[in-house]
């Protein structure tokens, strides 16, 4: 702890959004950055308490105090060696975890928690600006992995399987590595420049990269599984959760994930024919789902310059500030307002969705929905409760942003005859994570279902090494 009394002098100081008129006209990061001697003087908030809620609360165990002193007193070299020995890649953390690190902060029962996630995002840019970040040499074992699917958790356990000396090589269906980090997340959240520069590292020390290539269809299960001494799947939980309600084939309904996904491929690059794009422009956009995803679509909406943007969710709107059934150092259900919300987006709760409907050529024009209140039943089951009469919300645009419900059974994980939990995602054994045929493995959202970036890399990680057990034997 460099600075004893830094909390108590040292007032906290976030880096904050570019202007909200211009960051709108463009699909940019919106977050800004503090110079090197604002950080330094952040992590000298940090008490190095002497129990560490952050380090408890973060899920790839990072040790915050460590690192934060570190950057405190200069050491950028060595707080980048502390960062990466939790997390592969914290330049992704950096940028769009949550952070329930802060929210466990202990200076955060004054909500005055340290900067932590913006620390670490400094402390990871200083890192590549000063050619800390490069490749290594690797010494090979000669056994061969392959790693099914370029998600976070694919990334991670490819990564740290390479550095244990196994050939590695990663199988990615899209056109490029990087599954929701580069096709779901919005580029204005993470630019996929910073996607590009870890995995021209990772080439580099000798990892495969196979993209534009389906295990399952493109390449048979059965080779797979015939060429490669083990198999880690990470092919996330992409089966969107659906509202099976009236109208719902009409045109103009959407899921969240092909409008964000769209918008991606088109700022890199990718042709998208004319009749298949889906676009905001000029229209009333409904976005059905109150999270992150939603959030992406809110601001993804707001670029392609919609008319108007609404945001509504089934549940209760939660306490903005305060919320006595998630109290510190667990993570708060409280309302949470995101930077795509502040550029402009009606936000409404407690509402269920009845129908789509049409206008005379069979497009979308409105949707009806009706308010809800929710109660327990003498079970204690939370069970809600249609209240007033329906109403329509003017749409020509919805995205049904509701989460995710499993990993897609059809192809790779039928043909493997893969078993599946309650839930639908690939059953594994949480203390091996090896799936119900040998030398399969699994991580990330197909095994535990959708989850944070910081969790699938945790899963990627331990996958990683539970490979490593199997193959060591």
């Amino acid at each position: 702890m460099g600075n004893p009394k830094g909390f108590m002098t040292i007032k906290k100081k976030e880096a904050g959004y570019r202007p909200a008129h211009e960051r709108i006209t463009d699909f940019s990061e919106v977050e800004q950055t503090l110079n090197s001697d604002d950080r330094k003087l952040q992590a000298a908030r940090c008490m190095d308490c002497g129990v560490p809620f952050c380090h408890w609360a973060c899920p790839v165990s990072n040790r915050m105090p460590e690192w934060q002193d570190l950057l405190f007193k200069g050491r950028w070299k060595d707080a980048i060696d502390s960062l990466q020995s939790t997390n592969d890649f914290p330049e992704f953390t950096g940028r769009i975890c949550p952070a329930p690190c802060e929210q466990a902060c202990v200076l955060n029962l004054d909500k005055d928690s340290v900067t932590i996630r913006e620390n670490e995002a400094a402390i990871v840019e200083y890192a590549f600006e000063h050619g800390y970040i490069k490749a290594e040499k690797i010494t090979r074992n000669g056994k061969s992995v392959a790693v099914i699917g370029g998600g976070p958790a694919g990334m991670a356990a490819a990564n740290q399987l390479n550095k244990k000396g196994y050939k590695v090589t990663l199988f990615e269906k899209d056109n490029a590595i990087g599954g929701l980090l580069r096709f779901g997340i919005p580029d204005f959240k993470l630019n996929k420049s910073i996607i590009d520069r870890r995995l021209q590292v990772m080439g580099e020390e000798g990892i495969e990269f196979k993209v534009s290539t389906e295990v399952g269809k493109d390449i048979t299960g059965a080779e797979i599984m015939k060429q490669f001494d083990a198999v880690c799947i990470t092919i996330g939980a992409q089966q969107a959760r659906d509202l099976p309600v009236e109208g719902r084939d009409i045109s103009g309904v959407h899921f969240a994930m092909d409008f964000l996904g769209q918008q991606n491929h088109i700022n890199r690059g990718d042709e998208v024919a004319p009749e298949e794009i889906i676009s905001a422009k000029g229209k009333n956009v409904l976005v059905i789902g109150g999270g992150d995803t939603g959030s992406d679509c809110v601001g993804t909406s707001i670029r392609q310059h919609a008319a108007s943007v609404t945001q509504i969710e089934i549940l209760p709107q939660p306490p903005e500030t305060d919320n006595p059934d998630t109290p510190w150092p667990y993570w708060p259900n409280t309302l949470r307002t995101s930077s795509s919300h502040k550029e402009g987006c009606e936000r409404r709760w407690s509402l269920a969705t009845k129908k789509f409907i049409a206008d005379k050529n069979g497009n979308l024009e409105g949707v009806e929905v009706v308010e809800v209140v929710w109660g327990k039943d003498d079970q204690g089951k939370f069970t809600m409760k249609e209240v007033g009469k329906p109403e329509i919300i003017k749409a020509e645009l919805v995205t049904l942003a509701m989460g995710f419900v499993s990993p897609i059974h059809e192809g790779l994980c039928d043909e493997l005859g893969l078993d599946y939990d309650a839930r639908g995602n690939v059953k594994i054994d949480p203390s091996t994570q090896q799936a119900s045929v040998a030398k399969v493995f699994a991580a990330g959202d197909a095994a535990v279902g959708a989850s944070l970036v910081v969790r699938a890399i945790d899963s990627g990680r331990k996958a990683a090494q539970q490979i490593d057990n199997y193959l060591s034997k």
